[in-house]
């Protein structure tokens, strides 16, 4: 039944359109799937209250002494992410969960479904690094952000303490796909917040180490393509900037499922650890 789960909710990723579909009901929790974890409540500086879960290491396996902070795409809540944070938590590392404003439980907030994202969801995610980093003092803490979420990551590790970046289906520009959908679909144009006519400016203030996990066969972002704006992010990079990019033969957000060896995302997560030990993310054994 779990594994059924997991894969609905990995379909339900993939759907992803680049709009805006928050969802007020969790479909599950993190104990109904066998994890360990902690319900929280966190304000941000502008005085909006977020619902969160925090999520241990599973018993048993080498505490990673990692916090991963998850920023979910545009899509449900954060109960929508909890098959990555099993894979995660398998793996040894805590995993903090939280719904954007507007999303899941956290507190109301009016949203254009056509918006890509809002800058309001930055500051949401700078909130939950802050409290990863205040539960963990003396943890290594970053972020995992997956379609809207790696726009959001970007912005937060470019002004935030962030000791590492992960981004599965990167968008570096997104008025390329504005563009696009204002042709395929004029009927249902999609939008940007105005601070987006600065995003070109966030990528080169990412000094943490970044990896790039793009789809080869990413569908979602047909002109501001995923594995093309990984590449020219990481080839940008300067001196001291560690940037990789792994790329996989899957569609948007497919890579956790297409690396999977014994259990979903098991690969997936081996990469991830292979990078933050230093290492290639590509690499095997």
């Amino acid at each position: 039944m779990v594994r059924l789960l997991f894969l609905a909710l990995l379909l339900l990723q993939t759907v992803s359109t680049w709009a805006s579909k928050p969802m007020p009901d969790w479909i599950a929790t993190p104990d109904s799937v066998g994890l360990r974890y902690q319900s929280l409540t966190l304000t941000t500086p502008d005085h909006v209250r977020l619902a969160a879960w925090l999520v241990a290491p599973v018993a048993g396996v080498p505490d990673q002494h990692t916090t991963m902070v998850v920023a979910s795409n545009d899509w449900g809540n954060m109960s929508y992410s909890l098959y990555q944070a099993r894979a995660l938590a398998a793996a040894g590392y805590r995993v903090l969960l939280f719904d954007y404003r507007g999303f899941g439980h956290s507190a109301a907030f009016t949203i254009n479904p056509n918006q890509l994202y809002y800058p309001e969801f930055a500051i949401d995610l700078g909130t939950a690094l802050a409290e990863a980093r205040r539960q963990s003092p003396r943890q290594r803490v970053g972020i995992i952000g997956f379609s809207m979420g790696t726009i959001l990551g970007a912005k937060v590790a470019a002004t935030s303490r962030c000791d590492f970046l992960i981004t599965d289906g990167y968008l570096a520009n997104p008025q390329a796909l504005v563009a696009h959908y204002q042709r395929v679909r004029p009927e249902r144009p999609a939008t940007l917040p105005a601070d987006a006519a600065t995003y070109a400016r966030v990528a080169p203030r990412v000094n943490c180490p970044w990896l790039l996990i793009a789809g080869t066969e990413d569908q979602a972002t047909p002109l501001a393509d995923s594995l093309a704006d990984s590449l020219a992010t990481a080839r940008a990079a300067r001196h001291k900037q560690r940037r990789e990019v792994l790329p996989v033969p899957c569609g948007h957000l497919g890579a956790m499922q297409k690396l999977t060896e014994k259990e979903l995302g098991d690969g997936y997560v081996q990469a991830v650890s292979r990078f933050l030990a230093g290492k290639s993310a590509a690499a095997q054994g």
